[in-house]
């Protein structure tokens, strides 16, 4: 190789790397419910059954006034575009991809609640290695590292991604609680102290978290403990 075809070399390849760097740097985009429920049906249904299905309906007037009023809120306001509310009680408000007060009915429907995103992150990202990674098990009888969708976005720090609303209020005794708080605290009524252990092994109707269903091994590495647990006693699929 001469000297000149090592330097055209070197040259587009510095193109190349600098062309890719900011798609790789992107941050993961929300997709919605939609989207997970193609492959994760089950999953899906029973998340309906949960009340966090209703968590943008519940800002509109006169739903749940009497805990509004004792929450010193205005029952009869409209509080589906008030941001303070909407990054708790949407998925991805403010974020790319995520909620936005301006969508029609037929976007926000994968949106507007607290849907599978709201815990396990944005997926854009991991979806696809979700995707690379069963094919690779298909074809090579290879597992993926799980690190690979943790590195995409993939969440498994359920107990930050809870907390972040239901203990999100001035006296917390979460550390990092912030402004805009919520109004709806253990002070207000007892119902809204919150217990992250009992919460998160709650699921199906009336719950907050949807039914465990069992999921094909693609991945190999240290498994989240709770992601352990639920499998374990996880329901096959039917």
């Amino acid at each position: 190789m001469t000297a000149m075809n090592r330097l055209f070399t070197l040259l587009f390849s510095i193109a190349v790397a600098v062309a890719a760097g900011p798609a790789l740097a992107e941050a993961p985009q929300f997709e919605g419910a939609k989207v997970c429920t193609k492959c994760h049906d089950l999953q899906g249904e029973s998340w309906e059954k949960t009340v966090h299905v209703k968590s943008l309906e519940s800002l509109k007037p006169t739903v749940k006034a009497e805990a509004k009023t004792k929450a010193g809120l205005d029952p009869a306001k409209d509080y589906t575009k008030e941001a303070d509310c909407l990054s708790c009680h949407t998925t991805g408000y403010g974020q790319p991809g995520g909620y936005t007060a301006d969508m029609t009915a037929a976007q926000a429907k994968s949106l507007g609640a607290v849907t599978c995103e709201s815990c396990h992150g944005a997926g854009s990202q991991f979806r696809q290695e979700h995707g690379n990674a069963e094919n690779r098990l298909k074809k090579q009888s290879e597992r993926t590292p799980r690190s690979v969708v943790v590195a995409a976005g993939q969440n498994f720090d359920y107990q930050t991604a809870c907390a972040r609303c239901h203990l999100n209020y001035q006296g917390s005794p979460w550390p990092h609680a912030k402004a805009p708080f919520t109004p709806f605290t253990p002070a207000v009524d007892a119902k809204y102290a919150f217990d992250f252990d009992k919460a998160v092994r709650k699921s199906g109707k009336g719950a907050g978290v949807h039914d465990h269903f069992k999921l094909t091994g693609v991945f190999q590495g240290d498994e989240p403990a709770l992601r352990a647990e639920f499998q374990k006693d996880a329901k096959e699929p039917e």
